[in-house]
């Protein structure tokens, strides 16, 4: 099998599939490549993802949230406690969505059910997306004139411009020669669902430890989702426990907040660490999700980031087919690159002080991070600048991420029609 497409995204992860569908809302024929497995929504995954309103709207924006929402729960307030142990206990602190004129913060959503939904709105006719079950890309070749990917299957197809959403051991990255940074924490997060007797009112709650944190996030009903970091030995433990010990563990270190703990999910355990590439783009290949960034579990930065790079991609292709370039020339990737850049690096940067600043020893450390949280709770202009930049850049937002997102889209594509296959 062998065919030509204007873009090509490899990966069937939720980044994959939004940069498949917001490629396809501006009008470009996109093949998406991935294992029969991702193609078909049959991956077993008990996590789940907060995302912030300017995902929502990507996801609306690309018919999938009407399937997705049933299964996901609102966040209206999130709390952080201080669990440190340390000399100066912080007070707890609360940021409402209502401080800065929000219903919600955003929405808890199942990763099973995002990917149903985003797949779902892929199969439309009208998504401009063609869907090629594959166990994998062995090979990429980067033309002058286009990008040719082989299947390990032997197919071969043609692109303008192929986006690596193949995770942070990126085959189409490294086909590109973009070097990466890596670093470990000594960290290991547990992630589960927990059901509970008391209700959490759509209250996300980070307990800060020192191991690092422990939150939970509201699912619909009685229950929740809990990401709990701890040093990797205690980790392992802790997953290899009963249910009843890992219950009774966990009910410690929650003091009550939810009530009682029932029936808790299957748990994962994995490594912390971190990853960011030195471009995002280059050589007609774009990188999203954790092909171009990695961030440890904390404050719910990482999807909601790597949704932002499909719709940052989404914006910067259609004003390449605006003015008749080629798709994955190099002035389109590097438009790319230096939108993603500083978002990308603010945040990281953000959580890896913030993550640090817990598991340091140093009293001034924690006496800073204390007089942080302090400042947050009292000084009302820093508690809305502060949550209106953890849920997005306040600089201009990618089409997708506004409501009515596809008609801006469209205003910079300039057009209606498809950008013909390259030749």
């Amino acid at each position: 099998m062998s065919k030509q497409f204007s873009a090509a995204v490899v990966g069937g992860g939720p980044a994959g599939l939004a940069a498949a569908l917001a490629l396809g809302k501006a009008g470009v024929e996109t093949l998406l490549a991935a294992p029969p497995h991702r193609a078909q929504g049959q991956v077993p995954d008990n996590r789940t993802a907060a995302l912030f309103a300017g995902s929502i709207e990507l996801l609306k924006n690309c018919g999938a949230w009407a399937a997705i929402a049933p299964d996901s729960a609102p966040i209206r307030a999130i709390r952080i406690v201080d669990d440190t142990g340390g000399l100066l206990r912080t007070p707890e602190v609360l940021f409402t969505a209502s401080e800065v004129g929000l219903d919600v913060f955003g929405w808890n959503v199942p990763n099973r059910a995002l990917v149903a939904g985003l797949l779902e709105a892929a199969s439309a006719p009208e998504s401009n997306v063609t869907a090629h079950p594959t166990r994998g890309i062995g090979g990429l070749e980067i033309g002058p004139a286009a990008a040719t990917l082989t299947s390990e299957e032997g197919d071969r197809f043609t692109a303008s411009i192929v986006v690596a959403a193949d995770g942070r051991n990126s085959i189409c990255r490294a086909a590109a020669g973009i070097a990466t940074r890596t670093w470990r924490y000594e960290q290991a997060a547990i992630a589960t669902t927990f059901r509970h007797t008391r209700p959490h009112r759509d209250i996300s709650t980070e307990f800060h430890r020192s191991a690092g944190p422990l939150t939970t996030v509201p699912l619909p009903g009685l229950a929740s989702s809990l990401v709990w970091v701890e040093r990797p030995e205690e980790a392992k433990r802790l997953a290899a426990l009963d249910e009843d010990a890992f219950r009774s563990e966990l009910d410690q270190r929650l003091q009550g907040l939810l009530g009682s703990i029932g029936e808790i999910g299957p748990r994962a355990v994995f490594p912390l660490s971190g990853l960011t590439a030195e471009a995002f783009g280059r050589n007609r290949v774009a990188l999203v999700g954790e092909a171009g960034h990695v961030i440890p579990p904390i404050g719910a930065q990482g999807l909601n980031l790597g949704l932002r790079d499909a719709a940052a991609l989404a914006d910067c292709v259609a004003e390449a087919l605006a003015a008749g370039r080629d798709l994955g020339e190099t002035a389109t990737l590097e438009a790319y690159s230096a939108q993603r850049s500083p978002d990308v690096t603010s945040r990281i940067a953000t959580i890896d002080v913030l993550n640090r600043s817990l598991i340091s020893d140093l009293v001034p450390v924690h006496f800073a991070r204390g007089l942080g949280l302090v400042a947050l709770k009292t000084v009302g202009p820093l508690r809305r600048l502060a949550i209106r930049e953890g849920l997005q850049p306040t600089r201009a937002l990618p089409s997708l991420l506004q409501p009515d997102g596809v008609s801006l889209l469209a205003q910079r594509a300039d057009a209606n029609q498809a950008r013909p296959a390259p030749a």
